[in-house]
């Protein structure tokens, strides 16, 4: 039978979880993003350009979802697709001014909403946070 307070922090890790998805989704309404566009766009800006299974492995998910993701980006005129110089069958997703405009503003916001969670954590229980965190990451 499972530790009684071990079982408790899987179900708090949990809450925590939700809630900073939630609080990343309120973040990226002004910009009409999803979370998977988001991850997406800091990618590209990140490698200032990538194939799109590049870009599937990164964010660890089907090339399939990578190409829908990738269309909603075009769409929206944050990225763009451009030949790939090494090989004519393969196109490379490059930042526009707008995206990395985006992404950089979409960087701040996300910035300021971590530190506000955060700074309801002294000092010394966000660094253990951090610690215990990067211990638990495979």
């Amino acid at each position: 039978m499972a530790d009684e307070p071990t079982a408790e922090l899987g179900e708090l890790l949990l809450r925590v979880a939700r809630t900073q998805r939630r609080r990343w989704r309120d973040a990226l309404a002004p910009w009409d993003l999803s979370p998977h566009q988001a991850r997406a766009l800091r990618v590209v800006v990140e490698r200032d350009g990538v194939r799109l299974s590049d870009l599937a492995e990164a964010l660890h998910i089907a090339p399939r979802s990578a190409t829908e993701v990738a269309d909603g980006l075009q769409g929206r005129g944050l990225v763009e697709r451009t030949p790939d110089p090494g090989d004519r069958r393969a196109v490379i997703l490059r930042p526009t001014a707008e995206g990395r405009r985006v992404r950089a503003e979409v960087g701040l916001a996300r910035a300021a909403d971590s530190a506000e969670l955060f700074a309801r954590l002294d000092p010394g229980d966000r660094t253990a946070l951090g610690r215990i965190l990067r211990t638990l990451t495979d």
